[in-house]
C-alpha cells in the first residue's frame, strides 16, 4: 500500500528522499504529467512497473544546468537549447558522460522536483502510467494504473499537461524524437543559430 502525502505537506520531501534513498519508486508530480521516480541506480524497478520493455531508455531529471553536465555532454546545439528552454518541458537527449550510449535530460519546471534533484541528484523518471497507455492526470489514478505498489505518492493535484518535448541532440543535427509543448520550428531555430 502506497503512503499518500499533499505536495504542500512540509513532511512530503523529506519522505520522498527517504523512499528515493531506500531504493523505492515514488509517484511525483512535474510540470507536465505525473512521474514515476527512483534514483538512477533503481530504473529497473520503474520498468517493471510500468509493464515497460527494457530497451526503452529512462530520462534524468535535474534540478541544474550544472547537474545536467554532470550526466551528458553538451553539444552546441543542446547547450543553446537547454539555455533557451530549461527549466521546462524539453528532454535534451545527449552522450552520457563518462560512459556508453545516450541519455535524455530535463530540467522542470517544478519547484518539488527540483528540490528533491538538489537533495539526491539526478532522477530517472518516466510517466507514471503503463506502457503504452496515457497518463492519468490525478496522483491516485497515476498509482493505480501501475503494476504494483510505490513507496510514496505526493499529490500536487492534477496534472493535466502535455509529456515533454524530446530533442536528439547527439549528432551534428537535431531530431525531434517526440513532439511536445514546445513548437518543433521553435526547436529548430534555436539549435541551429
Amino acid at each position: 500500500m502506497s503512503e499518500f502525502l499533499a505536495l504542500d505537506d512540509s513532511a512530503a520531501l523529506d519522505a520522498a528522499e527517504a523512499a528515493l534513498r531506500a531504493g523505492q519508486p515514488i509517484v511525483v508530480p512535474t510540470d507536465t504529467v505525473y512521474g514515476l521516480a527512483a534514483l538512477p541506480s533503481s530504473t529497473e524497478i520503474l520498468v517493471s512497473l510500468k509493464g515497460r520493455p527494457e530497451s526503452m531508455p529512462i530520462a534524468v531529471l535535474v534540478a541544474s544546468l550544472d547537474q545536467a553536465t554532470s550526466v551528458a555532454s553538451m553539444s552546441g546545439a543542446a547547450d543553446r537549447l537547454a539555455r533557451r528552454f530549461w527549466p521546462g518541458p524539453l528532454t535534451i537527449v545527449m552522450d552520457r558522460r563518462g560512459g556508453d550510449g545516450t541519455v535524455g535530460v530535463r530540467w522542470p519546471d517544478h519547484d518539488f522536483i527540483r528540490a528533491l534533484a538538489r537533495r539526491v541528484g539526478p532522477l530517472a523518471v518516466t510517466s507514471a502510467n503503463r506502457h503504452g497507455e496515457p497518463t492519468p492526470a490525478t496522483a491516485r489514478e497515476a498509482a493505480a494504473a501501475l503494476i504494483g505498489d510505490v513507496a510514496l505518492v505526493v499529490d500536487g493535484g492534477r496534472c493535466d499537461g502535455v509529456a515533454s518535448t524530446v530533442v536528439d541532440a547527439t549528432g551534428s543535427g537535431i531530431a525531434i524524437l517526440r513532439a511536445g509543448p514546445i513548437a518543433e520550428e521553435l526547436i529548430r531555430a534555436t539549435a541551429l543559430r
